[in-house]
């Protein structure tokens, strides 16, 4: 959520922090605002809506060369200018920008304005600038003064604080919200995450928790939150800033679901040799060792990745497998020494499911990652991580991570059966020159996106549909409704085919448009009888079936085929179909496509 960026150097820092927040955008845009130092003080602007709101505000700004900006995703209080970051302290000279969540704001507010503070937006960012007001007084230095402030906030914070009489130095510092430090020559930048940076270097320091940044045009010191210097590594971002453009489409969206076959090629490079099955995710024999039980957990499409990839996993390794939601998970799993949790997780910034990574390293189980961002927080505490290789994905709605998630986590099943011998060596290579052939099936799938567009008029004038599939077909159900509520914001969810006449049945008529998943369907008959318990109820049908599928026709109004696939992989050919299927809804609708209302791409708060 939120997006942070600062800059102090020799440039004027205007343009960098606006060019900084357009990049930051798909984190959040309610609203987006800037603070700027010059020689007669901080200059402050802020806009409700997207940068571009702010931007049009800019006519005569300082050229001053340090500063800090924010777009934000509100978490506490409305969607207004005052509440739009930075936020100041009561004199003015110290500015803030927050991303994350005070938990004992209310006894800090209380507390600072029985002191005489007055608070004039309703977020719990502002203490921070009150709180660091308070410490200057008695510290002896800018940092420290933000080290004690920082000491009585309970929550989650990643923020950059400025200061008038400290006019080339910015402050950052994080605990369970990502920052990171861009190293130039002669300037430096901080932000939120590469993409605000990658213009300007690509060599990073990526905060961790606890880390306190004393930032200037020629220099980067870092300490623990008692002044205790710590070393960060400065590592070289390998993606390029084209490959977060869009490159000529029109979407985001759009650009990234046609880079799925690149992606997917690069998700198993060096990891499958289509000439001997062994696969290479850098597990050894020890990482099998003990293993007693399995669990995924992730949020939103991570987790239905984890739900997708369920079935297989199990046939591969024969231990049980669970998938939980990373938010209950934390509070209510229950894991143990012997157990492998494995985190989905895009950004490798999700609260919920680093939450729950930290409760089960605790509780003693083995932690892998499966994401998407070098250098992510969960690339440093999980015992293993298993990069997808996606490239950035910049489009609110997740979908080349979600079918390069999938593609890894059926290669740590087959790596998984290799070291305990669950399968055999002929299996794992059958299953392996599937994913070889993947990419090429991605692309004819989406070489039929005509089809797809046309099938998306008769959704887009609707206010409801649902999606119905069958054992490893009904999570893509639920995964391709989500795509169409976020983006679309029509009402869409997705059930077990067999679930119907236990309710779902009673919302159908013929106002309800029905996508229904038979290719790749074990229970195929099963699922056609579903589908004529829907004709019979006047609701029109869409099914995704092979193109071998002659029977599906005689049920359904519109059948989109998907081309003849292995069992293992044919979920990703319909989740792909589904994908576009939403874009072209959402298109034909007007809809904010990159940015649908009230979401965010990395979810960094609880």
């Amino acid at each position: 959520m939120c997006g942070i960026i600062g800059y102090v150097g020799y440039r004027s820092a205007v343009p960098i922090i606006v060019e900084g927040l357009k990049r930051l955008e798909y984190r959040g845009y309610d609203s987006a605002g800037l603070s700027v130092i010059s020689g007669s003080g901080i200059t402050l602007l802020r806009a409700v809506g997207p940068v571009a709101g702010l931007e049009k505000k800019i006519t005569a700004l300082s050229a001053g060369a340090c500063g800090i900006g924010h777009t934000r995703w509100a978490t506490m209080g409305a969607v207004n200018e005052e509440n739009a970051h930075p936020h100041s302290d009561c004199t003015g000279k110290i500015h803030i920008v927050h991303n994350g969540i005070i938990e004992n704001f209310g006894e800090l507010k209380a507390g600072l304005e029985s002191r005489g503070h007055l608070f004039l937006s309703q977020t719990d960012s502002e203490a921070i600038a009150h709180l660091i007001e308070e410490e200057s007084a008695g510290c002896d230095s800018f940092a420290d003064a933000v080290r004690r402030a920082l000491k009585k906030i309970r929550g989650s914070f990643a923020t950059v604080v400025l200061c008038a009489s400290n006019p080339d130095t910015l402050i950052a510092a994080r605990h369970e919200s990502p920052l990171l430090i861009g190293v130039g020559d002669s300037e430096n930048l901080v932000a939120s995450d590469a993409t605000a940076v990658l213009s300007h270097t690509d060599r990073v320091i990526y905060l961790e928790d606890g880390d306190v940044a004393t930032i200037t045009p020629n220099s980067v010191s870092i300490s623990d939150m008692d002044g205790a210097g710590v070393c960060r590594e400065i590592v070289k971002i390998e993606w390029s800033l084209d490959e977060a453009e869009k490159s000529g489409y029109e979407h985001y969206m759009l650009k990234e679901i046609n880079e799925q076959p690149s992606a997917i090629r690069e998700a198993i490079m060096g990891r499958i040799s289509p000439a001997e099955p062994i696969i290479d995710i850098g597990l050894g024999e020890e990482d099998a060792s003990g293993l007693k039980a399995i669990t995924l957990v992730g949020c939103g499409t991570s987790y239905y990745a984890g739900l997708a990839a369920r079935h297989f996993i199990e046939r591969c390794t024969g231990l049980p497998v669970n998938v939980e939601i990373a938010s209950e998970y934390r509070y209510y799993g229950m894991p143990k020494s012997g157990d492998l949790v494995v985190a989905i997780t895009q950004s490798g910034e999700t609260a919920d499911t680093l939450a729950a990574v930290k409760q089960a390293k605790k509780a003693g189980a083995r932690v892998y990652a499966v994401t998407n961002v070098i250098g992510s927080t969960i690339t440093r505490i999980a015992d293993r991580v298993m990069l997808t290789r996606a490239g950035p994905e910049i489009s609110v709605a997740s979908t080349k991570a979600f079918t390069t998630q999938m593609v890894v986590l059926q290669l740590l099943a087959l790596r998984l059966s290799q070291l305990t011998g669950n399968i055999s060596a002929k299996e794992v290579a059958d299953h392996s020159s599937h994913l070889h052939r993947l990419s090429r099936l991605v692309q004819e799938t989406l070489e039929r996106r005509d089809a797809v567009m046309q099938a998306a008029s008769g959704i887009a004038e609707k206010t409801a549909a649902f999606y119905i599939g069958r054992g490893q077909n009904y999570p893509i159900a639920l995964e391709g409704a989500l795509k169409l509520k976020e983006i679309s914001y029509v009402h869409a969810e997705g059930f077990a085919a067999g679930e119907l006449k236990h309710g779902p049945l009673a919302l159908i008529d013929e106002n309800t448009p029905i996508v229904a998943i038979v290719a790749g369907d074990p229970t195929y008959e099963k699922t056609l009888s579903n589908i004529a318990e829907i004709k019979a109820r006047g609701s029109p049908v869409i099914a995704l079936a092979f193109d071998s599928d002659t029977d599906v026709e005689k049920q359904a109004d519109i059948v989109l085929r998907i081309p003849d696939a292995p069992f293992d992989v044919a979920p990703l050919l319909c989740a792909v179909t589904l994908q576009l299927l939403a874009y072209y809804v959402a298109k034909a609708r007007g809809c904010s496509i990159d940015r649908p209302r009230n979401l965010a791409k990395s979810v960094t708060v609880e």
